[in-house]
């Protein structure tokens, strides 16, 4: 059934304001049962303004039919993915937080290159760039492994972006920027590994990049379906998490950081509590332990008695 078929606006469009405090508190809940994310009251505005965005592109008469409309939908009809990549995006761009890069290019890829030549690690890096909204952090991963891991083609690397909007994943998986999404990019790694297209004024990532890096839709609510990686980027997200949704987030996330693996946050996420086995490095640099090594049986065994 096509959207227009679906619901019928009672009334002409009409320059509509804002929610008022109880649509705000009734959609505010809907957006935390589905997403653990707390809307507060100082985000009428934003909420307002986003929520007409989706009145105009479905027609609907107003806040209140529309809420309606999204109670009746089913949780995988198309209109709840536009509606949370509507209320969920926010600005993200290529190499932000400048120092967190250079800790990744200047340490933790030569770190890795040096166990790997001594053989004491795998030539194998496994990234997960969570809520990685259209996929800026994960490329920015991949330029730096292009540019300063040595040998990179001789190892296995995936880098896996995820996000809960189904629009953002699908923009993610073009691999293709904005002007203002690449403001950060060093001029040597545009020249690289991007192609700008003068038609559109956006850049294209080369398949060097996109080579190292796939995209999934994903709900950080739920656990992720994959073994362990070397790195997690989880910034800036959960500062907008009620409690409860993060100490649930978290759950899902220490696990999927692999015993001497690295939990890259944002400076302001509120997740130390969840954090305590987890050796603190950076106020946003998080390390799992490693697992202390296990002699093997035949190791533990006394050694046999002189006859």
């Amino acid at each position: 059934m096509a959207l227009a078929d679906a619901i019928t606006p009672i009334a002409p469009l009409v320059a509509l304001t804002e929610v008022t405090d109880g649509q705000l508190a009734l959609y505010a809940d809907l957006i935390y049962r589905r997403t653990g994310i707390r809307v507060a009251p100082q985000k009428k505005t934003l909420l307002s303004n986003r929520l007409r965005r989706r009145l105009r592109e479905t027609g609907i008469a107003g806040f209140e039919e529309y809420y309606q409309y999204l109670r009746a939908l089913p949780p995988d009809h198309p209109e709840w993915d536009d509606f949370l990549q509507e209320i969920t995006t926010h600005e993200t761009y290529l190499f932000r937080d400048e120092g967190q890069w250079e800790w990744f290019q200047k340490s933790y890829l030569p770190e890795r290159a040096a166990a790997a030549r001594q053989g004491s690690r795998p030539n194998g890096l496994r990234i997960w760039s969570a809520a990685c909204s259209t996929g800026d952090e994960a490329y920015t991963a991949a330029c730096c492994i292009a540019a300063c891991l040595p040998n990179y083609q001789r190892w296995q690397i995936r880098i896996l972006g995820t996000d809960i909007g189904v629009g953002a994943v699908e923009q993610a998986r073009t691999g293709r920027f904005s002007e203002r999404a690449m403001r950060q990019v060093p001029a040597s790694y545009r020249a690289r590994f991007f192609v700008k297209d003068p038609a559109t004024n956006q850049w294209q990532a080369r398949p060097v990049l996109t080579a190292m890096t796939s995209f999934r839709q994903h709900n950080l609510l739920e656990p992720l379906r994959e073994r362990p990686f070397d790195v997690v980027f989880l910034k800036n997200v959960l500062i907008y998490f009620a409690p409860e949704s993060k100490r649930r987030v978290m759950e899902h996330v220490r696990s999927m950081v692999q015993p001497g693996g690295v939990l890259v946050t944002g400076p302001a996420e509120g997740i130390g509590e969840h954090l305590r086995d987890f050796i603190r490095l950076q106020p946003w640099l998080h390390q799992r332990p490693a697992e202390p090594q296990r002699l093997d049986h035949a190791a533990r065994r006394p050694p046999p008695t002189p006859e």
